[in-house]
Order: structure tokens, then C-alpha cells, then sequence
């Protein structure tokens, strides 16, 4: 039996149904706010578990692992970082759409009404729609879009590969729903639309038959992260693709598809990969002549330039041989198993932050975002083997034994702390030592 405003419970059944938007509205109906689970958070064992049945699969299939592990390492570090500011505040999405309903709303259509559930389910996707479509056409909402683009491979923890930027412009297209729709309907639906996407990046299905003519598949999402030319700028969908087939963005895949930015990045820096796009916007607005042009740099495609049309010419994309081969990190093999350890421990302590954030002192939670964002940052100078990697992670491993030391950080078995301590002491030696041999070779 529910209780009145108290956040709903999620069962297996339901989270691993919720993963393909396969709830009845009588499951996931909910009068008030504070009543909505919050799905995506306790989503994590099941796209941990997903991810490892697509690499059993491919391994039976094919012999080898899909993907690798530096391009996941990054794409998973996207993913925690976009979820931090979570911690602070409530989703703009959530509260610009609750503000338009609590002051302009027409009327107000019934929570409990299976009529109700379908067409935020249906209004939600076809703000999503928009909302990519422009995310791809306007170059400052690329600017955030991208980094979901950035990953060469295709698999998995590419959906996990957000962007910290889209919710900002994303909230836009939501807001006409807030005039009739209730804000704990939409809540759910807004969910369950993004977890939809995650099992649609994968290469392990090849196609669901009848079912391409009207949903979001595997297939039809390859093509939308694909850098062809036939594949760019298509298959906007979230859950549906008639959206797609309506406004004249639908391609099949057809040709092998080659992933990621037109132009890779060819870093696996986080905060490269978040906001290099930015920077490029930022250079190519000063450079460029004229006001209006300026405007258009911030407004027109990415690939706008003065005297093209507001997208670019399709024929300055660079053209694909199907050679192509993905940048990779020149870290050693136990250099990269050290990198996914310490990505562990720090995912413990991020899954933890979240579940205890409401009891969690305000200075304990900035430090301990503080730590997750120095984790993240030293691991991808490792993967890009950058001179200051070695002096950042002997200052983060310090900053570790500090924070356990005044109590910011816990471990969650405390027999264990003992052991964390020592390890990450050998850690502060290590790393150490080796700064001081790069400081003696000098530059």
C-alpha cells in the first residue's frame, strides 16, 4: 500500500521494466511530487548489469570485449559528473516546469487518468525530439550535446556519456506540457524516457523487426552517433521514431557506421570533453566579422560559416573510409587496471553521497563533489599520460587520507578502513616518488 507523500519504493520487477518504458500507468501514477521514486538513481545496479550482459554477449559472439576501457572509463566519468549538480538543487527541468504550472497553467488534467499517462508520454517524447533536433542545429546547445557524441565507440556506457550543460536548454521544450500536465506525471515520464535510451546503444542487437517502423531501436540510434555523411543530423527520436518519419530526419542504417565527432577531441580529459565546444564557439565568435554574423556563430549550425547556409555544407564533412582508427590511450595495461580502481572507490563514495545527501552536512557534501571531480580529472590525465598527471594524483591520494582522516569520507565496510588507509599511503609514496624523478629530469 502507498503511503501519501512519502517517495515510492521501486521493485525489480519495476526497475528493470522501467529500463524499457514498459510500466502500466496504474504503477507509475502519482498524485504529488515527493511521491515520484527517482528512477534514475536507482537505476545504477541495472546498467551495471546490462553493461556486463553486452559484454558476455559479445564476448560469446565475437571473442573480444566491445569497446574499451579507456573510452568507457571517460564516458562513465561524463555520466557521474552531469549527475552532481543533483546534489545541490532540484533539476531545472523540474523546477521551471513546476513554476509554469503553479502560475500559468489552462487547466489541470487528472494524475490518476490512464489518458493523462499516455500523453505526457507521448508530449514528453515529442519535446525530446525537438529539443535534440535543436541540440544538433543551434551551436550553442551543441556545445553541451557533443560530449554525448564524443565516444568512437558504441556500446553501452555511450549512453551514460551526458553532457553537464543540456539540462540548461533542454527544459524549454518541456515547458508547454506545464499548462495541463501535473509535474509528478511528467516527472515520471521525464525519466523514463532518458532510461529508455540507454539499451538502444548497443551494436549486440541488429534488428526488432516490425517494431523499427515505429520505436527507437538499436539500429536507428547507430545512425544518429554515426559521423557518415548519410548519418548526420538524423534520427532524433527518444523512444519513438515516427517523429522522425513525420518532419523528414529518418535514415536506415545502411553502410557500416563510424562513431563519434566529425572532428575527434582525441582527449579523455573530462572537462575537455565537457566543454571544448564552448571554447571553440568563444575563439570563433571574436574572430568573426560583423554582428551578425557573431549572432550566427552562437545560433546556426555548428558547421555554419559566413556565406553558407545555416547548417554547412554537407559536403565539408569529412568523408569516412571505414578505416579509421579510434584514438586510444598510450597508458600501460596496469596503469589502466589502477585507473578503473580507483574509478571504483570512487563510484562507492558518489552512490553513498547520493543515497545519505539529505543527512550529509552541507561542507562534508561540497568536499566530497569536490573529491568525485579530482578523481575524475586525474584519471583522464593518466588515460591522455599528461606531464601533470603524476602531481595530481599524489595531491588527490592525500586529499583521500585527509578526508577520512577528519571524517568527511567513510568507508562502507569500516573493518576495511584500515586497509583503505595503507593502500592509499603506498598510493601518496608511488605517485610521489615519481614526481619528484619528472621534477628532477626537468622539462
Amino acid at each position: 500500500m502507498r503511503k501519501p507523500g512519502a517517495q515510492q519504493e521501486v521493485s525489480l520487477s519495476q526497475g528493470v521494466r522501467v529500463m524499457f518504458y514498459m510500466m502500466k500507468p496504474s504503477e507509475a501514477s502519482f498524485q504529488t511530487l515527493e511521491e515520484v521514486p527517482d528512477y534514475v538513481e536507482k537505476a545504477t545496479p541495472f546498467f551495471i548489469s546490462l553493461m556486463v550482459l553486452e559484454l558476455i554477449i559479445s564476448w560469446i559472439r565475437q571473442g573480444k570485449l566491445r569497446g574499451r576501457l579507456d573510452d568507457a572509463l571517460t564516458s562513465l566519468s561524463a555520466g557521474v559528473l552531469s549527475q552532481l549538480p543533483r546534489l545541490f538543487s532540484r533539476s531545472i527541468e523540474l523546477t521551471s516546469y513546476i513554476y509554469i504550472w503553479e502560475n500559468y497553467r489552462l487547466f489541470n488534467m487528472p494524475w490518476d487518468s490512464p489518458w493523462t499517462w499516455y500523453l505526457t508520454f507521448l508530449g514528453v517524447d515529442f519535446g525530446y525530439y525537438w529539443f535534440h533536433r535543436m541540440a544538433h542545429e543551434v551551436n550553442i546547445m551543441w556545445a553541451g550535446h557533443q560530449t554525448h557524441h564524443s565516444s568512437e565507440d558504441y556500446n553501452l556506457s555511450t549512453a551514460l556519456r551526458q553532457s553537464v550543460l543540456q539540462i540548461y536548454t533542454s527544459w524549454i521544450f518541456y515547458c508547454p506540457l506545464a499548462l495541463f500536465i501535473p509535474p509528478s506525471v511528467y516527472a515520471v515520464h521525464l525519466q523514463f524516457n532518458l532510461l529508455y535510451q540507454f539499451w538502444i546503444h548497443t551494436e549486440v542487437i541488429n534488428s526488432l523487426g516490425p517494431l523499427e517502423l515505429i520505436l527507437n531501436t538499436p539500429s536507428h540510434h547507430r545512425v544518429h552517433h554515426g559521423r557518415n555523411r548519410y548519418c548526420i543530423d538524423k534520427n532524433y527520436g527518444g523512444t519513438l521514431i515516427i517523429w522522425d518519419r513525420i518532419f523528414g530526419t529518418f535514415e536506415a542504417e545502411n553502410e557500416k557506421v563510424i562513431y563519434g565527432l566529425t572532428h575527434p577531441i582525441n582527449t579523455f580529459e573530462p572537462f575537455k570533453v565537457q566543454f571544448h565546444h564552448l571554447l571553440y564557439i568563444w575563439t570563433t565568435f571574436w574572430i568573426t566579422p560583423g554582428f551578425f554574423n557573431k549572432f550566427s556563430v552562437i545560433f546556426k549550425g555548428p558547421g555554419w560559416g559566413p556565406g553558407k547556409p545555416r547548417l554547412g555544407l554537407s559536403e565539408e564533412i569529412p568523408e569516412v573510409t571505414g578505416k579509421e582508427v579510434a584514438f586510444s590511450s598510450s597508458a600501460s595495461p596496469l596503469l589502466k587496471i589502477y585507473a578503473v580502481v580507483q574509478f571504483a572507490l570512487m563510484l562507492v563514495f558518489y552512490e553513498e553521497t547520493f543515497s545519505n545527501k539529505a543527512a550529509l552536512p552541507q561542507v562534508t557534501l561540497f568536499l566530497r563533489i569536490c573529491f568525485i571531480i579530482l578523481t575524475l580529472t586525474s584519471i583522464g590525465f593518466l588515460m591522455d599520460q599528461r606531464p601533470q598527471a603524476t602531481f595530481v594524483e599524489t595531491f588527490r591520494c592525500l586529499i583521500f587520507l585527509m578526508l577520512c582522516e577528519f571524517g568527511h569520507l567513510k568507508l562502507l565496510i569500516p573493518s576495511f578502513s584500515l586497509a583503505f588507509e595503507i593502500f592509499f599511503s603506498i598510493c601518496v609514496a608511488f605517485w610521489g616518488v615519481r614526481s619528484m624523478k619528472q621534477l628532477a629530469s626537468g622539462p
